[in-house]
């Protein structure tokens, strides 16, 4: 005998109803996709302020530590050959020849002599011999931080590692890590590592004219050769000679050396 199924109840009618509802599958709002143009400005300036920081670091670091490998070193395509020393370990020689060949007012300026760029565009626009107004503390933020070549954008950056560096570092300590990053060709890079593989002695016992001659290759060590010096070398470094007494009478060096 079948049995007699009563007919559902409102009650259970409106139950059967919200359980139909609360299995049916509600949409779930897709989030906004981000804009790709916002994305990448936000991305840029999180990288932007990361390298602000790393290199603000690495410069404070060097007040105190050596200077590592730099970018330079790493492109050279020679075995690199450097030791680091104390500005105290290398001859004052040395110190005043690269003044007398590269800023003479290196004491004078603040990083970058305005007056020494203004006569090397005058000069360069009228024809002559081209000739740069980089100052050894622009040399320095290069070598060590940068490469050479670059164009513009190298430079803006080089311009302001060198007010940062001048003002973190002093002018004795800028003198002593561009004498110890400056490249004299073969891969051999500060002043240990050229007067030990060019005169073989120590950077402390250079001459007068061997400090000129390294002084006379610096713009361009892969050119000019120290052993045997050519004729324009030889002649640059015979007047980087006298001028070495110049330098040290007239103070030039006052801010590195007393």
């Amino acid at each position: 005998m079948t049995k007699r199924q009563d007919p559902p109840t409102e009650g259970e009618k409106k139950n059967e109803a919200d359980a139909g509802k609360a299995s049916t599958p509600v949409a779930a709002a897709s989030p906004s996709k981000p804009r790709p143009i916002k994305q990448a400005f936000k991305w840029s300036l999180v990288a932007g302020l990361i390298l602000f920081l790393v290199v603000h670091i690495y410069l404070l670091a060097l007040t105190v530590f050596p200077v590592p490998t730099t970018i330079n070193m790493i492109l050279n395509d020679e075995p690199v050959r450097r030791q680091n020393m104390l500005l105290s370990d290398i001859s004052p020689n040395l110190v005043y020849a690269v003044i007398a060949a590269e800023d003479s007012r290196f004491c004078e300026h603040d990083g970058i002599d305005f007056e020494a760029v203004q006569k090397a565009f005058e000069n360069n626009q009228s024809g002559g011999k081209r000739r740069g107004g980089s100052t050894i503390s622009q040399q320095t933020a290069k070598n060590v931080v940068f490469w050479n070549g670059g164009g513009y954008l190298r430079k803006a950056g080089e311009a302001y590692v060198t007010f940062t560096i001048e003002t973190f570092w002093s002018k004795r300590r800028i003198m002593e890590v561009y004498l110890n990053v400056a490249e004299w060709g073969d891969g051999i890079y500060g002043a240990e590592g050229a007067a030990r593989v060019r005169f073989r002695k120590h950077a402390r016992d250079l001459s007068t004219r061997e400090a000129a001659l390294l002084a006379a290759v610096l713009p361009n060590p892969q050119k000019w050769r120290v052993d045997p010096p050519g004729p324009y070398v030889s002649g640059r470094a015979g007047t980087l000679q006298s001028r070495i007494g110049e330098v040290r009478r007239s103070g030039y060096a006052a801010c590195v050396l007393d």
